[in-house]
């Protein structure tokens, strides 16, 4: 079985070395290069072509996340791991938005990282059990608030708006022409209201538009 190529990224030496270490004891994998920056990490990847690179933020010069998107873009099929002590949420949203696969955090045990490795090479992603939870608790966090904010009161003016005239049956075309606006910005409007409201579809917008009052059922002649 072929080894998992990896590519060291980081402006510590003592750390590359130790990380160096901790794979030479690893059957299924080896360090093919190492990089002290992100545009060396960039120049190693395309030399060496490595199925996996373990990138530091905060390294000197150009910017690891720009270092993986174009690595990324060069070889879509290079995984990249995060390893870095930063326990960030910014960072690691940034991180995936790039391409990354996962992020590891530097004071995890040796065993967490190795199975990172093999999680992202076998297709996954990894995030640390701290990051996780850190995502998590957010997470929550912004259910109990969503519940305490009615979705209604989310609505800008102009969603209310276009709102109200779905409800009363007209087109997305006929809304755009009585505000004067485009057909996208007004079919984004529709979708962001949608959206806020967990509305997926027309009969579910008249239905709570009709609960909310927006709209009123024609009274029986």
């Amino acid at each position: 079985m072929a080894k998992i190529r990896v590519l060291l990224a980081d402006d510590h030496t003592l750390f590359r070395q130790g990380v160096r270490t901790l794979i030479a004891g690893e059957s299924d994998m080896e360090v093919v290069a190492e990089a002290a920056n992100g545009a060396e990490a960039i120049d190693r990847a395309q030399e060496t072509r490595p199925d996996l690179v373990l990138m530091d933020i905060g390294m000197p010069g150009l910017s690891s996340f720009e270092a993986t998107r174009q690595i990324k873009r060069n070889r879509p099929e290079t995984k990249v791991l995060f390893l870095t002590m930063y326990d960030d949420e910014d960072y690691l949203i940034e991180g995936m938005e790039v391409g990354a696969s996962g992020y590891v955090l530097k004071d995890s045990p040796a065993p967490q990282l190795l199975s990172a490795m093999r999680e992202v090479m076998r297709g996954g992603s990894y995030l640390s059990p701290r990051m996780l939870s850190q995502l998590v608790d957010d997470f929550r966090s912004r259910i109990r608030t969503s519940e305490r904010t009615p979705r209604f009161a989310t609505l800008t003016a102009r969603e209310r708006e276009v709102l109200k005239l779905l409800a009363e049956g007209k087109s997305v075309k006929e809304i755009a022409c009585e505000f004067n606006l485009s057909v996208k910005t007004v079919e984004a409007h529709k979708f962001n209201l949608m959206r806020k409201l967990d509305i997926h579809n027309k009969a579910q917008l008249v239905q709570y538009a009709i609960q909310k009052k927006i709209i009123q059922l024609p009274t029986p002649a």
